[in-house]
């Protein structure tokens, strides 16, 4: 786990537990990669912790989630529903948080 200087990390058990949220809710599979990261909100007027996740689908299919809450906040009721999985395909393009 790489952490910037001074950054107190977040909870192990809080990270897996997300991983395991998400793996549920879009029906992601063992061998595929789930990365939930908490990072400190940059920009003036957003949360002071906000919760990134990632996860694939097969080797090609990426998709991106971002909560603005702290991963030990984080319970389902604030991640999309499963059907709505396709809207959050990352290709890449950067974003405005």
């Amino acid at each position: 786990m790489f952490l910037r200087r001074f950054e107190t990390p977040p909870d192990p058990t809080a990270l897996a537990r997300v991983e395991a949220l998400v793996r549920e809710r879009f029906g992601v599979a063992g061998e595929d990669i789930v990365l939930v990261t908490e990072e400190a909100g940059r920009v003036p007027g957003f949360p002071a912790r906000m919760t990134t996740i990632l996860f694939w689908q097969g080797r090609e299919t990426r998709h991106r989630v971002r909560v603005f809450k702290p991963v030990s906040e984080i319970g389902p009721s604030d991640l999309p529903l499963g059907w709505l999985r396709g809207a959050l395909l990352d290709e890449g393009e950067g974003d405005c948080c």
